[in-house]
């Protein structure tokens, strides 16, 4: 039996959004693993519109600051609004994994970065195909027949009830800590995973490492459920990290001499050439 791991995760996401440098490492470092995203939903078109929408997209702008001082992840500099819902973004970024691990990587941090880096949320269908347009490799075509479908519309509401039926560990969380991963209240006196949370299983059992952990935590949870899964690459210099993940963050390389780069009021983002061609914020 084979390492698997089960990320629930929502491209609308703050914490999840911080996550990505020790996600990114995690992987590398488990290059046998099985990795499934599983698209929570965290901002859902059912939900009740707020009354005073100007004021929560205000609240919510400050919110995303007290999270970077965690996270050390960008934040906008100015933010539209609070996303209206994660589907779309979630319907494009499953459609994009049948394209390829390069082109659903790349699909899923430009989804994110509309808001962490351009406080515009890909919330509608034409804005989450717009923020990937021109991602080398992606058959634009194929990807908006595809995220229209029924067979990708049926998976995220799959993923949409799973992340809803939490394993019983992370309903009795009591750690200290800004983002501790316990299950959150929904609707009906149910819980959702906190996002993000990683779901270990191999040979050794299961073992769960919800919301905002340090990479040693993970590492830790995979050795125990499948030991001699970890096998810790060197690390990449700058220049490689970006020819590998295309966009990188402050927290991620430090800086990268020579890309091509953009400063936010979290710090600079620095992007290959070959996606700065096409990318939303340089447009």
């Amino acid at each position: 039996m084979t390492l698997t791991v089960v990320e629930y995760t929502d491209p609308m996401c703050p914490w999840a959004w911080g996550s990505e440098p020790t996600f990114r490492r995690l992987r590398a470092a488990l290059p046998g693993a099985r990795w499934r995203r599983v698209f929570g939903i965290l901002f859902d078109d059912c939900d009740d519109p707020a009354p005073d929408p100007a004021a929560e997209t205000a609240w919510y702008h400050r919110h995303l600051q007290q999270i970077a001082q965690h996270t050390r992840a960008p934040w906008p500099a100015v933010l539209e609004r609070v996303a209206l819902t994660s589907r779309p973004s979630s319907l494009v970024a499953r459609a994009a994994q049948a394209q390829g691990d390069a082109v659903a990587e790349r699909a899923l941090r430009r989804l994110r970065e509309t808001v962490f880096l351009l406080g515009r949320p890909a919330d509608t269908p034409e804005r989450a195909l717009r923020a990937v347009a021109g991602i080398p490799g992606l058959d634009e075509d194929r990807l908006a027949a595809d995220a229209a479908s029924e067979r990708v519309r049926a998976s995220i509401e799959a993923d949409f009830q799973e992340c809803r039926s939490p394993v019983p560990e992370v309903l009795r969380i009591d750690d200290p800590g800004p983002h501790n991963g316990r299950a959150k209240p929904v609707d009906d006196d149910g819980h959702r995973y906190a996002l993000p949370t990683l779901l270990f299983q191999g040979p050794g059992g299961r073992a769960v490492v919800p919301g905002w952990r340090p990479y040693a935590e993970y590492a830790a949870a995979a050795e125990r459920v499948a030991p001699g899964s970890v096998r810790e690459p060197a690390p990449l210099a700058p220049q490689d990290a970006l020819c590998r993940y295309a966009s990188l963050t402050e927290a991620e390389a430090g800086s990268v001499p020579g890309a091509v780069s953009f400063d936010t009021p979290g710090g600079r983002v620095w992007l290959a050439e070959d996606e700065a061609r096409t990318h939303p914020a340089l447009r």
